[in-house]
């Protein structure tokens, strides 16, 4: 059994018990019941994630997968591949956007390179799980073997179970680097959805209107040459995906297994959480959707997946930015859950 098959094994429905007592508690709270609105429901999510109706979730961990992509060869992208290694030793020595969001919301950031077309010197801080030096070119066929695409989701179960094991973390984000990456996470869009790729594809990192006619041209010659299928995940990535795509895949399913909230963050996450949720149906029970990006296709994933964002800020930055945001609110609706008094409690009158 590989450890794709086993970390799916290991995955089970959430405790509907504490759910249930959770709930109770929530609709007891000296407040009408509902106006705190979306973090009731969170709270009561939560607990049956974790299993405990009265959940206290610890300091979170975001984790950015970095990997390149053959399709850049297509001219998708205003940024050349050099970036990706450049931003990895940024995310790795602190000065990234995702630093500064996680620093401020008490989380750590773990660094993973699964695919960079680049050798990355060695840092402190950096996991090395090198499937390749990037994708092949999507356009001119599959973008990884089947086997590749399985040891891209494992590379990200590896690193969650040796952050874990480090040290325990109550929730986990996701987040990612690599130029070119909204080009398959807008095709995977299109294939899980069943919607138009035209109506998916954004700009990505700032391309013009010549360019963003090219991107949709290569993705949908890319699902005609390669033939993805929506009931086969792993195909599906190996066609069109990308090795940090996969990588946030394994993520969302080590944290599934292991009971932990998992904040999915923006188009590229969603990508990853597709793949989770075509492998493992169960997953989507795990996953938070930490808010809603203005990559055109984005809503169409959170609604393939049924999840509602927790924000709606405008972002399109990636690397787990948007999840690092959420923890806190996460934090504060289990707060609310544990530490506010009930009627009976408080000796307060109901309504």
């Amino acid at each position: 059994m590989t450890l794709l098959d086993r970390t799916i094994e290991g995955i089970r429905e959430p405790d509907r018990t504490a759910a249930a007592a959770a709930q109770a508690r929530q609709d007891s709270l000296t407040k009408p019941q509902g106006s705190l609105g979306l973090l009731e429901e969170l709270s009561v999510r939560i607990a049956g994630i974790t299993g405990n109706p009265r959940p206290r979730l610890g300091p979170g961990a975001v984790f950015v997968m970095a990997g390149d992509h053959g399709v850049c060869e297509e001219g998708v992208s205003a940024f050349p591949q050099e970036v990706t290694p450049q931003m990895v030793l940024n995310f790795v020595h602190g000065g990234a956007g995702i630093n500064a969001l996680a620093k401020a919301a008490g989380a750590r950031v773990v660094v993973a390179d699964v695919g960079v077309a680049a050798d990355i010197e060695a840092a402190p801080g950096l996991y090395v799980k090198k499937i390749g030096r990037g994708t092949r070119n999507m356009a001119k066929g599959p973008a990884m073997s089947r086997d590749e695409a399985r040891r891209s989701v494992e590379a990200g179960i590896e690193v969650f179970e040796a952050e874990f094991a480090k040290a325990p973390f109550g929730m986990a984000g996701t987040g990612d680097m690599g130029i070119g990456n909204t080009t398959p996470s807008a095709a995977i869009a299109a294939v899980m959805s069943g919607l138009p790729v035209r109506g998916l594809v954004g700009r990505g990192t700032g391309i013009g209107d010549a360019a963003l006619e090219n991107k949709i041209k290569v993705i949908e010659g890319a699902i005609a040459l390669n033939r993805p299928e929506a009931r086969d995940a792993l195909g599906l990535l190996a066609s069109v995906g990308g090795f940090e795509i996969g990588a946030i895949a394994g993520i969302i399913l080590a944290a599934a297994a292991r009971r932990i909230p998992v904040l999915v963050d923006g188009f590229i996450s969603s990508a990853g959480a597709l793949i989770a949720q075509g492998l493992c149906p169960l997953s989507v029970e795990y996953m938070i959707a930490a808010h809603c990006s203005v990559e055109p296709g984005h809503k169409a994933m959170l609604a393939t997946l049924g999840l509602k964002p927790l924000l709606d800020m405008g972002l399109r930055l990636g690397e787990g930015t948007g999840a690092a945001l959420a923890m806190p609110i996460c934090a504060a609706a289990c707060r609310v859950l544990d530490e506010m008094a009930t009627f009976g409690e408080a000796g307060v009158s109901e309504g």
